[in-house]
């Protein structure tokens, strides 16, 4: 990794196994403090991408996740190939991963609560919604409902899975009818879109929240803003698709920075909670 050097000398290099650079102030950080402060640059607050494992270790309280559901895997239900055929994909993700498909499930405690927890690594796939995904997050609703838990869900995708067509666009369908159930038993959902929440995913369970919560700085919407500029023929104001300006338009609830996340998200069930009777909730 080297930085410009804007007076013609020799720019300086950074071992890139113990510093990165922020994309958005170009301060150099080093990664076993960038790892110590929760993935978020020091200097400006930008969010980096967290991986699926790191989001479950920051909002479950310490050995109290359980996975579920960790044997479901991708099949090829329409024998897909593009540059290169679907299994080989999700093969590579596999290994890149460590998962079997782009959402971990599990029951867990959240600040003392017990909850049902989802959450989405945009690092297999783009973090895009086939069938095991729907699957997953219709499951962990339908759970929630059985144990009456809440239900948070952490959203990261590009959404619906293009290698499975319209069986990837019937999760939409699918997850929708299982957070409407929860929601009519009173149960309480929190969903959190993080960095980038777009696409099928955004526009089915993602959005449903009781309580909608943002990172600082996340991109969402559900198509690129390009596409949807050329569509409406229109130049998109400043900011557009980003957390705080969906926050401005009232799409969103709060934008929380991911070190207050955790706290939050209690926050929000604990008020959930005093509530019961009326919401036909309690813990």
């Amino acid at each position: 990794m080297r930085l410009r050097n804007p007076f013609g000398r020799r720019p300086k290099e950074f071992p890139s196994h113990l510093w990165t650079q922020c994309p958005s102030c170009g301060e150099m950080l080093f990664n076993k403090q960038l790892a110590r402060n929760l993935n978020v640059c020091t200097k400006c607050g930008h969010h980096f991408k967290l991986g699926a494992k790191e989001r479950v270790e920051i909002l479950a309280d310490p050995r109290s996740f359980r996975e579920t559901d960790a044997d479901l895997s991708s099949t090829d239900p329409l024998g897909f190939v593009d540059s290169k055929p679907y299994p080989e994909r999700i093969a590579a993700a596999q290994a890149k991963t460590g998962r079997r498909d782009a959402v971990i499930t599990g029951d867990a405690a959240l600040a003392g609560i017990p909850v049902v927890l989802a959450v989405m690594d945009f690092e297999f796939m783009g973090g895009s919604m086939g069938g095991v995904v729907g699957e997953k997050v219709t499951r962990a609703a339908e759970r929630a409902l059985a144990e009456r838990k809440p239900l948070v869900i952490v959203a990261a995708s590009g959404g619906a899975r293009m290698q499975e067509g319209t069986i990837a666009l019937m999760q939409m369908a699918k997850t929708i009818g299982a957070i409407a159930r929860l929601d009519a038993a009173g149960i309480p959902f929190v969903t959190v879109l993080t960095d980038p929440t777009t696409g099928g995913v955004l526009a089915s369970f993602a959005s449903l929240g009781d309580i909608v919560l943002a990172e600082p700085g996340a991109l969402i919407g559900f198509s690129g803003a390009r596409v949807t500029s050329e569509t409406i023929g229109e130049k998109l104001p400043t900011g557009f698709q980003r957390a705080e300006f969906l926050l401005e338009h009232g799409f969103v609830d709060q934008v929380v920075p991911r070190d207050q996340l955790k706290e939050r998200i209690g926050f929000f069930l604990n008020a959930f909670r005093v509530a019961g009777q009326d919401l036909r909730w309690s813990l």
